[in-house]
């Protein structure tokens, strides 16, 4: 049994129903006030143990930051060699360092 894949877009969305406008114009209303408050009593709280345990999504991809940096020429010219991409060679490189440091000062 397969299931029709249904999409919109935002000329294709079904008009909202006077229901679902008054529910979002209340909601609206409350963070205006200041009122809409989030019931997290169901939420139980996260040990120190589990944010250790903790690991990043493999769909987490670290902020990109530009600097400059003097590297010798010969060094260069050897990531360069590789292929292209040769920055993102020098960071895999920078980042396998950082890590194997801080396993060692765990």
């Amino acid at each position: 049994m397969s299931k029709k894949m249904v999409s919109y877009t935002l000329d294709t969305l079904p008009p909202l129903t006077a229901a679902q406008c008054a529910n979002l114009d209340r909601i609206a209303q409350l963070q205006v006030r200041g009122e809409l408050q989030v019931d997290t009593s169901d939420i139980p709280e996260l040990t120190d143990e589990q944010f250790k345990a903790a690991v990043k999504s493999r769909f987490h991809k670290p902020r990109k930051k530009q600097i400059t940096a003097k590297v010798d020429a010969d060094v260069l010219e050897w990531l360069k060699s590789q292929g292209r991409g040769y920055q993102s060679r020098l960071n895999a490189i920078l980042r396998r360092e950082m890590l194997g440091a801080l396993n060692v000062e765990r």
